[in-house]
């Protein structure tokens, strides 16, 4: 009987590690030795970072036809259980009675999920998020509601809690968006905790999403923490309430729950430790990857981020050395040692920042038109499936080369 290597999720990493294995077993005719098969709600690719944008329900990628053309086993439903102990996991598919599924290799790739603090009282229940597709779908479907309402102040306020990464394109999405849909002097609130925008972005951000955000009209509370919500509006630590009918989190998420069935070292955002290889230590014949790992991307101990850019080469890497040791073949180790930051700003445009401490390199429309290759065609899977599997090596362009290839395409 063939090997079997289980992938848990169909995310960017979940993928990328299939076809970066059925790559190796071409490359090494070892077809006939290597079965792969994907455990995952659905046989499609949600473009997670394209979920801030207006019509969200359109940001999935089928995956059905080059699961076929690959070979590439699917199985829908939901992993629940992980059995190190006795090489299994326990799935539970849409109908019927949970399975147990055999492996000789598990690579944990079922992504992040939002993090909702106990401590803010009506926060799971009134507030919206874009984590999901579902979950920005009936956000996006909200606001197309909201000039049906009568008219009011908390109406027309949308408040979003978390100035990180998401909070800010989403906020600066949001004016062209409320516009198109005709909702009266809209007012956009952005609330962080921290005392300066986008702390964990850097400094050489700031100044350029600063006037982004002043151009756009948007208001920003700084040292702020949410206290409480209600359907019709916020308190904040200040002890201001805010009448909105629209409040969207944004402020984290946490690893999977399933690295919590793993005896393992974790990270504060539940992500398994893992070695050079990707494999988690403690724990034997399983990879994590994506925003499931906590990983060492180079030699000065930057850790990868839970991004689309990181868990693409992180795929690559687990789905090729999980293969290579089923194949008898040589593992490649994890690096990803250059790193590019690009920020949607809505109307005003974008900006990029190079470099783990990522200096600002490109504002303005040029930008905007880097991210807008970045998010299509760029993270999609697509061509034939001999081009996938080319793209499925281990080893290959790193970001600042890709990036000076994005130049050129749109400049």
């Amino acid at each position: 009987m063939p090997n079997q290597l289980v992938i848990i999720g169909a995310g960017f990493a979940g993928i990328w590690s299939a076809f970066a294995a059925k790559r190796l077993a071409q490359l090494t005719n070892n077809t006939a030795n290597l079965e792969v098969l994907i455990i995952a709600p659905e046989p499609s690719l949600v473009i997670r970072p394209r979920l801030y944008e207006a019509n969200p329900s359109t940001m999935q990628h089928d995956l059905t036809a080059l699961f076929q053309s690959l070979d590439v086993k699917y199985l829908q439903g939901l992993a629940t259980t992980i059995s190190p102990s006795t090489h299994t996991i326990t799935m539970q598919p849409p109908t019927g009675s949970p399975l147990t599924i055999p492996y000789d290799r598990l690579i944990l790739a079922a992504g992040s999920t939002i993090h909702y603090p106990p401590s803010v009282p009506g926060l799971s229940t009134h507030a919206f998020n874009i984590d999901t597709l579902p979950s920005a779908t009936t956000l996006s479907t909200h606001l197309a509601n909201l000039p049906t309402l009568p008219a009011s102040p908390a109406r027309s306020t949308i408040v979003i809690i978390g100035a990180g990464f998401t909070g800010i394109e989403l906020a600066t999405s949001l004016p062209s968006r409320l516009s198109q849909l005709h909702l009266p002097q809209p007012q956009i609130i952005l609330i962080d905790s921290a005392p300066t925008i986008a702390s964990s972005l850097g400094p050489s951000f700031n100044p350029t999403i600063t006037k982004a955000l002043t151009s756009l009209h948007i208001t920003l509370h700084l040292n702020t923490t949410l206290t409480s919500i209600t359907p019709t509006s916020v308190t904040l630590s200040s002890g201001v309430p805010i009448p909105t009918n629209t409040v969207i989190w944004t402020a984290g998420v946490r690893a999977t729950p399933l690295t919590h069935q793993l005896p393992s070292k974790k990270d504060p955002l539940s992500r398994l430790h893992v070695d050079a290889y990707l494999r988690v230590p403690d724990v034997s014949d399983i990879y994590a990857t994506g925003d499931a790992a906590c990983a060492v991307a180079d030699e000065k101990g930057h850790v990868a981020l839970m991004s689309c850019q990181h868990a693409l080469q992180m795929g690559r890497v687990s789905g090729h050395n999980a293969a290579a040791e089923l194949l008898g073949e040589p593992l490649v180790e994890y690096t990803q040692e250059t790193y590019v930051c690009c920020l949607d700003l809505g109307d005003w445009g974008a900006v990029v920042g190079e470099g783990w401490e990522r200096r600002a390199s490109l504002v303005g429309d040029v930008a905007k038109r880097v991210k807008r290759y970045i998010n299509c065609p760029l993270i999609y899977p697509l061509g034939t499936p001999e081009e996938v599997l080319g793209d499925a090596a281990p080893t290959g362009r790193n970001s600042g080369e890709l990036l000076r290839m994005i130049l050129g395409r749109v400049a």
